[in-house]
């Protein structure tokens, strides 16, 4: 993509107001909507500057810190979580350096998906070359730290990486996609397909038993997120279940971002 059209997928991201973490938050039809043709992130409006255009891309980096995007790691900085190695809570903006360090957030759907299980599998594979950048991985997943450590010890993948979002209050507050029809209809989890070898691999060792007690949360979608200190530097929803994030874009972004 060029650069003057990639200038052109700047979102318009604001922050959402509190919502409970349900099936039935009142985020907005079109989240839950397969019909719905939004792809931008729905967070709570702010006063955005002159000149700020909105995108139908479900991927988009932000623009400077003047965006009300920039507000979002001060939103999700409160939002406790569990480590999946403690099973002790812990707030967001403890997981990375808030003023210059560079983390990857990779929301996975929850911990008994199948194409999640392959994301972890990537992502674990991947690790070496975020930790080079000086890049921190943050991955999370719907469930609890007990569901989170099946996967972390039969995929395997690394504890101190994995956090468990029980109550869904991330994805809730980035609106994330949720619904049946995203869930298991819609058309780019056609996707997965392509990856066929890659997932048979993932799920050797595969339980059913990873799966969130609360079976709503099979129903909630995931997204990759960059930030550098509370700066979002990229954004992307999944459309559907297995559409991840290219992983190839997001080292991109992380090998461009100057550390200091």
């Amino acid at each position: 993509m060029a650069a003057p059209a990639a200038a052109s997928l700047v979102a318009r991201v604001s922050l959402p107001p509190r919502l409970l973490p349900t099936a039935a938050s009142p985020l907005s039809s079109s989240v839950h909507d397969p019909r719905s043709r939004r792809r931008h992130l729905r967070l709570r409006r702010l006063p955005s500057p002159a000149g700020t255009a909105a995108t139908s891309s479900p991927s988009v980096p932000s623009s400077s810190p003047e965006t009300p995007g920039s507000g979002i790691g001060d939103a999700l900085g409160d939002v406790e979580i569990y480590s999946a190695a403690t099973g002790e809570p812990v707030l967001f903006r403890d997981l990375w350096d808030q003023n210059e360090g560079v983390a990857v957030v990779a929301l996975l759907r929850h911990f008994g998906c199948p194409c999640c299980w392959e994301l972890a599998s990537v992502l674990r594979d991947t690790k070496e070359r975020f930790n080079s950048a000086g890049v921190k991985l943050i991955a999370v997943g719907v469930g609890t730290p007990a569901k989170a450590r099946i996967l972390a010890e039969r995929l395997p993948f690394p504890l101190e990486y994995l956090y468990a979002d029980p109550d869904r209050k991330v994805y809730n507050l980035l609106g994330l996609y949720f619904g049946v029809g995203r869930t298991f209809f819609n058309p780019a989890s056609a996707k997965v397909f392509s990856r066929f070898d890659s997932l048979k691999e993932a799920v050797k060792n595969y339980t059913i038993e990873a799966t969130p007690d609360d079976r709503a949360g099979v129903l909630q979608q995931g997204g990759m997120f960059v930030f550098k200190g509370k700066e979002l530097l990229y954004a992307r929803k999944d459309e559907g279940t297995g559409d991840h994030a290219p992983l190839d874009d997001v080292l991109n972004i992380c090998c461009k971002v100057p550390l200091t």
